[in-house]
């Protein structure tokens, strides 16, 4: 019997001790498998966490400027009939836009008329301003404006060498070798003009920096003013009867004449025709 017990109790200690192995085996698995799980949740969580961020990024919209954060100002150069020039423009809304600037030219000359002899110097001085509105959409335009100074012109001075010959309001004078005649000439406008202007061209583009601008269009200047001023002797035509050409009332007249006939020939300048074509940059 003691020999058939002892067996039984190897045999009861042997599965016990399997069991427990078992159990001992079973028990790291399980914790492995848990820490493994855990080692994979906490690798896998900042890849989680940096996959989401990125996805959050990638669903943020880029940033956008809208048109209150575009630059509303442009500047631009040209040359046109009125001369060289420069202009500012502003947008006010999204198709008018404030424009201004102004025009320089200067160019002298010598001539004669009916006798006399000229040295001219023209002059071409401006600033300006206009409203630019945009009908069907940013290229287009049509631009009312004023000339705020107008001060385009001509000055000359005037001479006629002593026993020449001139002519003033159709009366032929001989200027006095003793006293020649001399004098001075000047041309002008009013000093502010409505203007009218259309074209193609945008100094405030909203979708670039560089930009260009060709108009035309007129100035409403009405008519010339001219004024004859001469000294010296004015004498008929064999030389003879010499009379002061700045206080003689027949002389006088006769200047007033040379005036209406010189704004006569100057009267389709009362619409002075503007073309202008320039570059400009939109900050």
């Amino acid at each position: 019997m003691r020999m058939i017990e002892k067996p039984w109790k190897a045999l009861l200690v042997c599965s016990f001790m399997i069991v427990l192995l078992a159990s001992c085996f079973a028990a790291p698995d399980d914790s492995v498998h848990q820490i493994g799980g855990e080692a994979i949740t906490s690798y896998s969580s900042p890849a989680f966490a940096e996959k989401t961020i990125w996805n959050d990024a990638a669903d943020v919209p880029a940033p956008q400027h809208s048109k209150s954060e575009v630059s509303r100002i442009g500047v631009g150069v040209r040359l046109s009939t009125l001369g060289a020039g420069a202009e500012v423009g502003v947008a006010l809304a999204d198709k008018l836009n404030l424009r201004g600037g102004f025009n320089i030219f200067q160019y002298s000359r010598g001539f004669d008329h009916d006798g006399i002899t000229y040295k001219g110097q023209l002059n071409l001085r401006s600033g300006e301003a206009h409203l630019d509105w945009y009908p069907l959409g940013h290229t287009f335009h049509l631009s009312p404006g004023l000339l705020i100074y107008n001060g385009n012109g001509a000055t000359a001075t005037a001479n006629v060498p002593g026993s020449s010959t001139f002519t003033l309001g159709g009366t032929t004078y001989t200027s006095d070798p003793a006293n020649p005649i001399t004098g001075t000439g000047k041309l002008d406008f009013v000093k502010a003009a409505p203007t009218a202007m259309f074209g193609f061209g945008n100094l405030v583009p909203q979708h670039r920096h560089f930009t260009y601008n060709f108009e035309l269009g007129a100035v409403f200047q009405g008519s010339a003013r001219t004024k004859l001023n001469l000294t010296g002797n004015a004498c008929d035509s064999t030389g003879l009867n010499c009379v002061n050409a700045a206080t003689d009332p027949t002389v006088q007249q006769n200047v007033a004449a040379e005036q209406t006939k010189i704004n006569n020939k100057l009267s389709p300048f009362k619409y002075y025709p503007v073309i202008s074509f320039g570059f400009g940059y939109r900050f």
